[in-house]
């Protein structure tokens, strides 16, 4: 798995549009890049309705957002016209991107070990550095929680540079650690 301060590996993909869709493609661009298991399931609709919903707040920031999985381009299209998606969605069949950014390996599924995409996202700073990592995904939340980042530093409680979770139930139930904000203390006023 790749972590922040790595440089970004490049990519060539045909997107749900059948144009190929570089990194180069998007020069002084921070560029949004999650991977996810599989078009038209529960949590990568969710994901990428959530995604596609703040587009026009990531394109205000600067930034661009590009989905991708296995499935091929012509899938994407059903995809993306079956959910009115407007997140950009790139065909990754042989996997060359998901094991270059370490999106790829394995995980847990119900209880078994398993071989798959392991859901990530990764914001490219315009540099071609990787400013953020997530891997693991949940999906709920998530759009939100990258949007914060990329409009410069996030939101109380925001994940460190490279967040794991683990994919496994005893996780999912663990309650998430979150940075404990203070409110500014009350000052009494000045005796005159």
């Amino acid at each position: 798995m790749l972590n922040a301060g790595d440089r970004a590996p490049d990519f060539s993909l045909e997107s749900d549009s059948g144009k190929t869709v570089s990194l180069a493609d998007f020069p002084g661009k921070t560029v949004v890049l999650y991977f996810y298991p599989k078009d038209d399931t529960p949590g990568c609709t969710r994901e990428a309705q959530a995604f596609s919903e703040a587009l026009q707040a990531f394109a205000e920031a600067g930034a661009v957002v590009l989905g991708v999985s296995r499935d091929s381009a012509l899938r994407h299209r059903k995809f993306r016209d079956k959910y009115d998606l407007g997140v950009t969605l790139l065909s990754d069949p042989d996997l060359a991107a998901h094991e270059a950014y370490g999106a790829y390996g394995e995980k847990t599924m119900y209880g078994k070990k398993v071989m798959g995409t392991i859901r990530s996202t990764f914001i490219i700073g315009p540099d071609r550095a990787l400013k953020h990592v997530f891997s693991g995904v949940k999906v709920d939340g998530h759009a939100d929680a990258v949007l914060a980042l990329v409009r410069g530093g996030g939101a109380p409680g925001a994940p460190p540079a490279t967040e794991k979770r683990a994919a496994t139930k005893s996780a999912a139930k663990a309650p998430a650690k979150r940075a404990a904000v203070k409110a500014p203390a009350k000052t009494a006023p000045k005796a005159r």
